[in-house]
C-alpha cells in the first residue's frame, strides 16, 4: 500500500494547476487559458488512468520550438528597451533566424508574468508590421498599482519573457471600406499602427483613414515621428485630442491645426464624423470606459453597430 500512495503523490505533483482569475486576460482568446487547462487536465487524466507518464511528454516538446503558439507559452528574448514617456515603454523582442510573427492585422498576443508568486496574463498588440523579420515590438504602459506593470518594470535587455498567441484581430481587406475612422486612447494606438502601415505600404489601397489619438498632454503622444510620417500620405489624416492641455499656443504649429483640447465629447465626435470624406467604418481601442463612451457617441451620431469594431 505504501508504494501506491507514493505513486498517488507523484501523479498529484504532475496534475495541471487550475488558472486563477488574474491569469485570464479577458480578451476572449481562443484558446483561453482555461481551455488550455481543460486540455492539459484531460491529458493528465488519460495518462494517470493508464499509469503512463510518457503521455504527458508531448506538451514539453511542443513548447521548446521558438515559434509563437496559441496553446503554449514560448520564450522570447528582449533586444532593446526604450522609454517613451514616464510610464510607457517600447520593447523589442528577438525572433530567431529572421523569422516573422506572421500576425494578421491588429492581432494580439498574451504575456505571462509572475508577481509575488501570482501568475498574471495580459494581452498586448505588437506595433511592428506583421511581416517584420527577426523582431517584433510592443508598446506597454505601466500602471502604479498594476501587477503586470510591476513585472514589466524589472525588464532589461537580454531578459527572456513568455508569450502565446496570436488571437483576435480585425479582418482588414484593402479597399473594403471607403474610410476607416480610428479612435484610439493611449496605448490603444497599438492595433491601429499595423493597419495604417499596411495601407501606406500598398499603393493599390486607396482607403481614407482618419485617426483620432486621445492623450492627456502633448508630451504623452507616443511614436510622434512615425505618426508624422504617416500623416504625410494623401489618404491619412491624424487628429489629436489632449484632455489635460488647456491651450494650443505652446504646441508646435504643425500640430495646432489638427489638435483639440479637452475630452473627445459627443459634439467633437459629430464634427469629426462630418469631416470624413466617405461613410466611415469605425475602429475603437482604449480602456473599457473609453470604448463604451465612443460606442455611445457613435450611436447618438447615427453610426450603426455593424459599422464599428472594438479591439
Amino acid at each position: 500500500l505504501q508504494t501506491m500512495s507514493g505513486n498517488e503523490d507523484d501523479w498529484l505533483a504532475l496534475k495541471p494547476q487550475e488558472p486563477s482569475p488574474s491569469q485570464c486576460c479577458g480578451s476572449g482568446c481562443k484558446p483561453c487559458i482555461y481551455d488550455v487547462y481543460e486540455k492539459e487536465l484531460a491529458q493528465w487524466e488519460r495518462a494517470k488512468a493508464r499509469q503512463d507518464k510518457s503521455l504527458l511528454m508531448e506538451k514539453k516538446e511542443q513548447s521548446s520550438n521558438s515559434e509563437l503558439n496559441p496553446d503554449t507559452f514560448t520564450a522570447f528574448s528582449i533586444s532593446s528597451v526604450e522609454q517613451l514617456t514616464e510610464d510607457t515603454y517600447q520593447y523589442k523582442f528577438e525572433l530567431p533566424g529572421n523569422s516573422s510573427l506572421r500576425l494578421s492585422l491588429g492581432q494580439h498576443i498574451v504575456l505571462r508574468g509572475v508577481v509575488n508568486g501570482l501568475e498574471v496574463q495580459r494581452a498586448y498588440t505588437p506595433i511592428s508590421p506583421g511581416n517584420a523579420e527577426g523582431y517584433f515590438e510592443v508598446l506597454m504602459k505601466c500602471y502604479e498599482a498594476g501587477l503586470m506593470s510591476q513585472y514589466i518594470k524589472t525588464w532589461k535587455e537580454g531578459d527572456v519573457v513568455f508569450w502565446r498567441g496570436p488571437f483576435g484581430g480585425f479582418p482588414y481587406r484593402p479597399n473594403k471600406h471607403g474610410e476607416l475612422l480610428m479612435l484610439a486612447s493611449g496605448t490603444g494606438l497599438a492595433p491601429m499602427l499595423p493597419i495604417l502601415q499596411s495601407i501606406t505600404d500598398d499603393e493599390e489601397d486607396e482607403t481614407f483613414v482618419t485617426l483620432v489619438g486621445c492623450f492627456p498632454t502633448f508630451d504623452k503622444i507616443y511614436v510622434k515621428p512615425l505618426l508624422q510620417d504617416l500623416a504625410r500620405y494623401w489618404n491619412i489624416r491624424i487628429f489629436y485630442v489632449l484632455s489635460r492641455e488647456t491651450s494650443l499656443e505652446k504646441l508646435p504649429w504643425s500640430y495646432q491645426e489638427h489638435t483639440y483640447t479637452g475630452r473627445l465629447s459627443e459634439d467633437l465626435m459629430k464634427t469629426i464624423l462630418n469631416s470624413c470624406r466617405r461613410k466611415p467604418f469605425v475602429l475603437i481601442c482604449g480602456s473599457s470606459a473609453f470604448n463604451e463612451d465612443m460606442s455611445r457617441y457613435l450611436k447618438a451620431a447615427g453610426v450603426e453597430e455593424n459599422s464599428c469594431f472594438v479591439f
